[in-house]
């Protein structure tokens, strides 16, 4: 009877164990994004519109940030705020939980064991580098489709001048002036209530731009931009955590203002990426054509720095870098939280499955 009960209580124990450890923070961490995503999609979503539109001189209705927050909400209300947002925060939920799960693990485990040889050497910090930018790498690709719809449903709405072009594809380099005479807003074609949905965004630009390939425009530029992102990021982080968080000195407030910083300048360094990256997602858009169209990310590179500078490549930075702060702070505050309110919960749960196996045995 002892020896059922032993190992009852065990083979609980270890389930428990699970529960406990994994799955709870992973679900604190989906909400953490979520509640962060949302917190920060009006500033969020006037980055994407202020790097796609057309920048002459007569017409940038989305100029400042103030200015172009209260225009949106004129315009199109709360919901404009949030235009986008639903499949932003779907990229940070796992999909196919448990089973997917378990072979991003095993591939993890299968890149520790290289890089340090089956655990004979330390990880240094190339090496970690190296780990973090192949998974970046791997989770853009693999939610790139979604990045995509989002930034197309970001501008389905908006009223952004566009620029007909004379011919469905424009190179850059031929034609780096396209005319201004004859605009119109993206606000005023028409797009059907279902294209203004997830999956109707999806299939409108399969449909329209070549099938599943049209999903992935401006993939190489965004997986460019991963590895210098996460080294600035590592090199920033380790700088500021020894002026802002010295020994003794460990507070949230200054780790949350370490993290802030590092992010701020990770993401102003490598940003002209983002703007390339948001540029080739709707230069192959049919419906309309938002001034010049581009052949790759190169030919749209030499294009933005011939005709708007060096400054062409950080319209919108102002928005992004605004919604760093707030962005890591709700991340945390929701994080720890959820945390806690799920580690609770289990506890108090299993406290009670052991009183009655207990019992019952």
């Amino acid at each position: 009877m002892s020896g059922r009960i032993v190992y009852n209580i065990l083979n609980q124990e270890i389930t428990y164990a699970h529960s406990i450890y994994f799955t709870p923070f992973i679900l604190a961490g989906g909400c953490a994004g979520a509640a962060s995503r949302t917190i920060v999609s009006p500033l969020e979503r006037l980055k994407i519109i202020q790097q796609v539109q057309p920048r002459t001189s007569d017409a940038q209705p989305y100029k400042g940030v103030w200015r172009s927050l209260v225009r949106m909400w004129k315009e199109e209300g709360f919901r404009g705020y949030m235009r986008g947002n639903g499949i932003n925060c779907l990229r940070i939920v796992p999909y196919r939980q448990v089973s997917e799960l378990k072979c991003c693990t095993t591939m993890l485990t299968s890149i520790y064991q290289f890089f340090t040889k089956h655990g004979s050497k330390e990880l240094d910090t190339p090496k970690r580098l190296a780990s973090g930018a192949f998974a970046g790498i791997t989770s853009v690709c693999t939610t790139y489709p979604l990045d995509i719809v989002r930034a197309r449903l970001s501008i389905a709405t908006a009223s952004i001048p566009i620029t007909k072009s004379q011919s469905p594809i424009t190179n850059s380099t031929s034609n780096l002036k396209p005319s201004t005479q004859n605009t119109f807003h993206t606000s005023s074609h028409p797009y059907s209530s279902q294209e203004l949905t997830m999956w109707g965004m999806t299939m409108k630009i399969v449909r329209e731009e070549g099938g599943i390939r049209g999903l992935y425009r401006g993939l190489v530029a965004t997986a460019f931009g991963v590895a210098p992102y996460v080294g600035i990021n590592f090199a920033a982080y380790e700088l500021l955590r020894g002026i802002i968080t010295p020994p003794g000195q460990n507070s949230v407030t200054r780790k949350l203002t370490c993290g802030a910083l590092a992010g701020s300048i990770s993401q102003t360094v490598t940003y002209p990426f983002d703007v390339l990256r948001r540029k080739m997602q709707v230069t192959g858009m049919k419906s309309s054509a938002l001034g010049v169209k581009y052949t790759g990310a190169l030919d749209a590179l030499v294009g933005i720095v011939r005709t708007e500078g060096i400054q062409g490549l950080y319209r919108g930075l102002w928005p992004n870098l605004l919604k760093v702060a707030p962005s890591i702070a709700t991340s945390f505050f929701t994080y720890e939280l959820v945390c806690y309110l799920l580690l609770l919960q289990r506890r108090e749960l299993r406290f009670s499955q052991v009183k009655e196996l207990l019992i019952s045995t």
